[in-house]
């Protein structure tokens, strides 16, 4: 059994409790209420921002010039390419990319960033490689079960092609062609970096648990809109102490 299909048994649990929560499946039928998908833009944009960092860690990390090659584009398309989605919703909310940029971060982000960056630079490749795959992995996964909620057709050429709501091209970017490839290399990347390195797949396991257990929480925190319990008084003073710089 390749060793990523291993970390997907592993946390079965998760997946499924993915799947089950409330904000996936009201988002697929399309009645998702605005603040909750307002809180995952606003998010998530921040999220994918220190994702693409975490990316760029792991290219400086690579032994061959291949892998730090990719590590290095998929940064660049994530900035480029994965965060249009997140501009275009939040032009539909009025939000400028400034305002996205401006968002504080909430707790569960905070968390998962940190858990990110600090195993991608104080970690070996193969842990950070395991890090990053549960966000790309469940992703796709959510979302084929997203259009299969709604009715979609997800081997179409645009994925989810016949789901007609205002959060359709949530899924169809999650199902797309383009999503499955990037996908499918993180899967090899895991795999590979198994195999070079036997003696890191216990870390390699925790590090995959983690994240996904931090993905549930993601879905909840943008569901449940998330927030400090104690506004801040000094403006980014504690976020500043508490995140990794």
């Amino acid at each position: 059994m390749p060793f990523s299909d291993h970390l997907l048994d592993t946390a079965e649990d998760c997946w499924d409790a993915q799947k089950r929560h409330p904000f996936v499946r009201e988002l697929a039928d399309g009645s998702l209420d605005e603040a909750a998908f307002r809180t995952w833009l606003e998010q998530d944009y921040r999220y994918l921002l220190d994702y693409a960092r975490t990316f760029g860690v792991l290219g400086a990390k690579a032994d061959d010039e291949g892998t730090m090659a990719h590590c290095f584009d998929v940064a660049r398309s994530i900035v480029e390419e994965e965060l249009d989605l997140h501009r275009s919703f939040a032009a539909d909310f009025g939000l400028t990319e400034a305002d996205l940029a401006a968002v504080e971060k909430s707790p569960t982000c905070v968390a998962y960033t940190n858990f990110l960056l600090r195993t991608a630079r104080e970690r070996p490749l193969a842990v950070g490689a395991a890090a990053i795959y549960p966000c790309g992995q469940g992703y796709l996964d959510v979302a084929e079960h997203m259009a299969e909620l709604a009715g979609g057709d997800v081997d179409s050429a645009v994925g989810a092609g016949d789901v007609d709501h205002r959060y359709a091209p949530f899924i169809e970017k999650y199902t797309s062609d383009e999503f499955r490839d990037a996908v499918a290399w993180m899967r090899e990347l895991v795999d590979r970096c198994a195999e070079d390195a036997p003696g890191l797949r216990d870390e390699m396991e925790a590090a995959f648990r983690r994240s996904a257990r931090l993905e549930h929480a993601f879905w909840e925190m943008a569901y449940a809109s998330e927030s400090w319990p104690v506004d801040e008084a000094v403006g980014g003073a504690d976020e500043a102490a508490t995140e990794v710089a």
